[in-house]
């Protein structure tokens, strides 16, 4: 009888341990996988504004012929084939993308008939709709990138983390006081 106390003793809290882990694994694995949905919803405004540069500043080169450093740091920031890219390299390329979306919206004020040019304008409504996207698109990714970290890096879920090797993700932040403020599309 005490045989069985005592192998009790030491099953119980092993079940009870071993149910704790398998749980806290699958919600690791829950939290993981809405990550990647998130980025992946993301990556897709991501791409659509990483296309819409190409055409932007093409409508913008002739108008601004000599402002070829603003339009050359744009091309720059978006050499990268964009499928090639990890995903903190996309996060990063975009950033950079944005200040020279800025650059460009400041350029186009300069010019009025550019301003005025139905093409222009119809990439920035374009434009102006997938920042919107992205915006949106980025709190939700930086929620869900939240709520992993934190059973990732919370006691008593982080040993079960480490021990599977969930690491932390990165946000999507805005790292310039610059960029920070909406691209602006006025005309």
């Amino acid at each position: 009888m005490t045989g069985i106390i005592i192998a009790a003793v030491i099953v119980v809290p092993l079940l009870i341990i071993g149910i704790y882990i398998g749980a806290t694994y699958n919600g690791l694995v829950k939290l993981k996988n809405s990550v990647e949905e998130a980025f992946s919803t993301m990556d897709v405004y991501l791409k659509k504004r990483w296309d819409l540069i190409p055409n932007i500043v093409e409508s913008v080169k002739g108008y601004a012929k000599h402002e070829a450093q603003t339009l050359q740091n744009v091309i720059s920031a978006r050499n990268m084939r964009y499928s090639d890219m990890t995903e903190e390299q996309k996060l990063q390329a975009n950033t950079e993308l944005a200040r020279g979306l800025s650059a460009i919206h400041v350029l186009a004020e300069q010019y009025p008939d550019l301003k005025a040019n139905q093409n222009f304008l119809d990439l920035n409504n374009q434009l102006q709709r997938t920042e919107e996207d992205i915006a949106n698109a980025r709190k939700y990714y930086n929620a869900v990138v939240r709520n992993y970290n934190n059973k990732t890096e919370m006691f008593p879920s982080s040993i079960v983390a480490n021990m599977f090797k969930f690491g932390k993700r990165q946000m999507f932040v805005i790292e310039d006081e610059a960029e920070k403020e909406a691209v602006r599309v006025r005309f």
